[in-house]
């Protein structure tokens, strides 16, 4: 997961394709464990959606722009809709619930 700060290239990204955002901060250490889980589920399970890490103690105003108010957070999108958000307390498999039919629907899109 790269890290991605600047909102101008976040929105872009929000609008292009599917995106994983994992919102967290340097002294969360959940943040830090959940971080490889998180890429690696992707990487497993959803290979076309894009995951990035914004640091909300880098760009608070980023983070609060987006409802981010306590860490960690996830947010996905697929071309600008939000398809899934969980905060604080969450679970991988719970993430892969919210996210397996949405992206389903939309490779099959691409793929039409």
């Amino acid at each position: 997961m790269q890290t991605i700060n600047d909102p101008d290239v976040l929105e872009e990204m929000k609008r292009s394709g599917a995106l994983f955002i994992l919102f967290g901060g340097a002294h969360c250490k959940v943040c830090h464990a959940v971080r490889p889980q998180l890429a690696a589920m992707l990487a497993r399970h959803y290979p076309d959606m894009q995951g990035v890490y914004v640091d909300c103690e880098a760009a608070p105003g980023l983070c609060a722009r987006h409802g981010v108010f306590s860490l960690p957070a996830v947010q996905a999108y697929i071309e600008g809709m939000k398809i899934a958000e969980a905060a604080r307390v969450f679970g991988v498999r719970q993430l892969q619930q919210q996210l397996e039919r949405p992206y389903t629907r939309w490779c099959v899109g691409m793929a039409g």
